[in-house]
């Protein structure tokens, strides 16, 4: 591979979301893009159009300007706007399982299923056409970060965490968002999901947040150093710079200007707080 791939992996609702907008505009790094998720089935033709559209070397006159933005700090349950705004680009990854609509693999099926080959060629196509690291979110693998990391010879892991009393009250928020309620599951199934919905809402979204957080630590304890990184959302939001740092070395990147934000406002949701804290320790 030309360039790292990097993966965002950790659980939903972490800040996994900010980070990847964050990310996008340091200019680091190539991402898949809301215009780009439309071509998910010809990503480098589409890589291509983009860098067409949206490249300033090639905004004659002005005449492609509104196309040239940077991704703006905002979104709806992991949704962004705007044509150069990160994308989660499920419908890309999904495209190389044998079952698409499944959530769950284990290592072993994604050796013998996966059409690895494809995929490989593919994000080495839009690295080429784009002359950078290739960053999305990998929240879909969780659970199989030794298999991506057997995969990709160049690479890196991007775990992000967050309070986890804050972590699971953003979820329960985000169910009643997006679904009406908060007793419906929402985002992937994980393997342990049958053990968990009959259990109340509370109790789920906390084994919910505590089984991802959980297979990421132990999928990254089999990773070398140098192909990982742990972004610790609060810390991440007091001081963004020290992230970029520690991800420019990793990219081993010597000179490189930081000209980003120089902190966010932390998102901390107390809601039901203290029954939050009680059923986490049901689970350790």
């Amino acid at each position: 591979m030309p360039f790292p791939l990097i993966m965002v992996m950790g659980p939903l609702r972490s800040g996994t979301t900010l980070f990847t907008q964050w990310l996008a505009n340091t200019g680091l790094v190539a991402y898949p893009t809301n215009l780009l998720s439309r071509f998910y089935q010809a990503p480098i033709l589409g890589a291509k159009i983009q860098l067409l559209l949206t490249d300033p070397r090639f905004n004659f006159r002005d005449e492609l300007g509104e196309f040239i933005q940077q991704a703006e700090y905002q979104s709806e349950n992991g949704k962004t706007k705007g044509v150069l705004a990160p994308n989660e680009f499920w419908y890309f990854w999904r495209r190389f399982l044998s079952e698409p609509q499944r959530d769950v693999w284990t290592d072993d099926e994604l050796t013998k299923s996966m059409d690895s080959k494809t995929l490989r060629a593919e994000l080495i196509g839009m690295m080429n056409v784009f002359q950078k690291p290739f960053a999305a979110k990998g929240m879909l693998f969780n659970y199989n970060i030794p298999f991506l990391n057997s995969l990709f010879e160049k690479v890196i892991f991007i775990q992000i965490k967050r309070d986890p009393v804050s972590n699971v009250a953003s979820v329960l928020e985000a169910r009643k968002r997006q679904l009406g309620n908060e007793a419906d599951w929402y985002s992937f199934e994980i393997p342990e999901y049958h053990q968990l919905k009959e259990m109340d809402p509370v109790t789920q979204a906390c084994g919910q947040v505590h089984y991802i957080n959980k297979a990421v630590d132990k999928g990254l304890d089999k990773v070398d150093m140098n192909r990982k990184l742990t972004v610790q959302y609060e810390d991440f939001c007091a001081h963004p710079e020290l992230f970029f740092k520690a991800l420019t070395e990793k990219l081993e990147i010597e000179k490189a200007d930081y000209n980003g934000p120089s902190k966010f406002t932390s998102s901390k949701n107390n809601n039901n707080a203290e029954l939050i804290s009680k059923t986490i320790l049901g689970f350790k």
